[in-house]
């Protein structure tokens, strides 16, 4: 019979032995759950305007996509609008759980300097993209270029909009192994799920807190490496960073994982990752 008293010997000790050994060190003490953490909100009120960067109507195309995509089109644009769906719903879920009393309004990329005009809102969150820029309406991106160059609103660009941005600013947008992306349209390597990106300038403000000593295990990259672990989901990068930024993350496969323009009165933060998982 198998002995079950508390005072039972396991793999050298007994369970009270074992339980005040001392913990082993950073990364062998992960564990396979987090503790709950309640996100504290620190902003009262913020009136956010919620940008839609994805298709949704024939309109939103270029002739480009018209051909590529003819038979296509419709299946393609109700794929686009049912994610924009989910992404925007993840952007504004986390507005609610950061801002005690958030004002928000959602908008679709070609509405949005209008949209800033009307609602005067105190900062912009743009979301993900699933389609290459020249599959798009050419006037939404020239209209954003100008809009982006302008505005003195704070923005963040997530994924998509994080690549729009460098664009606008000047730079080229590759695949992961540098490729023009209409070279390689299919089986593109594509950093997807959970992956590491590295810290460049810890003393920026958006990674403020992430030396909490009471943050919690999950941080113990961060606090040991200056490494983040985010989500991942994107097969082209922004190749370089524009004059007017500054590097804020890299990865191995790609280096602009973050960047910042704090310069002119502007304030545009865009991230490669999806920090709204």
């Amino acid at each position: 019979m198998f002995d079950t008293t508390p005072e039972a010997k396991v793999a050298g000790g007994s369970l009270d032995e074992i339980g005040q050994q001392e913990q082993l060190p950073f990364p062998f003490n992960q564990r396979a759950f987090c503790r709950y953490e309640p996100i504290e909100k620190k902003i009262d009120f913020a009136r956010v305007l919620v940008v839609n960067d994805l298709l949704r109507y024939e309109d939103d195309v270029s002739d480009l996509a018209r051909s590529e995509w003819n038979g296509t089109l419709e299946t393609r644009l109700k794929l686009e609008r049912k994610i924009s769906g989910m992404a925007c719903e993840n952007i504004s879920k986390n507005l609610w759980r950061l801002i005690k009393k958030p004002k928000l309004m959602q908008v679709h990329l070609s509405e949005v300097a209008q949209a800033v005009k009307a609602y005067r809102p105190d900062a912009i969150v743009m979301s993900g993209t699933l389609t290459d820029f020249d599959y798009y309406n050419q006037n939404y991106i020239a209209k954003f270029k100008e809009f982006i160059h302008e505005t003195r609103t704070p923005v963040l660009a997530i994924c998509g909009a994080h690549q729009l941005v460098g664009m606008s600013f000047g730079m080229n947008l590759t695949t992961l192994d540098h490729l023009d992306p209409a070279q390689k349209r299919t089986n593109r390597v594509n950093e997807y799920q959970y992956r590491f990106v590295r810290i460049v300038d810890a003393e920026d403000p958006i990674y403020s807190g992430i030396q909490d000593e009471q943050s919690g295990i999950w941080q113990d990259y961060t606090k040991e490496a200056r490494v983040l672990r985010v989500w991942q989901n994107h097969g082209l990068q922004v190749e370089g960073v524009p004059e007017e930024f500054k590097l804020l993350a890299t990865s191995y496969l790609c280096k602009n994982q973050a960047m910042v323009k704090l310069s002119e009165g502007q304030m545009i933060y865009a991230v490669q990752f999806h920090l709204e998982k």
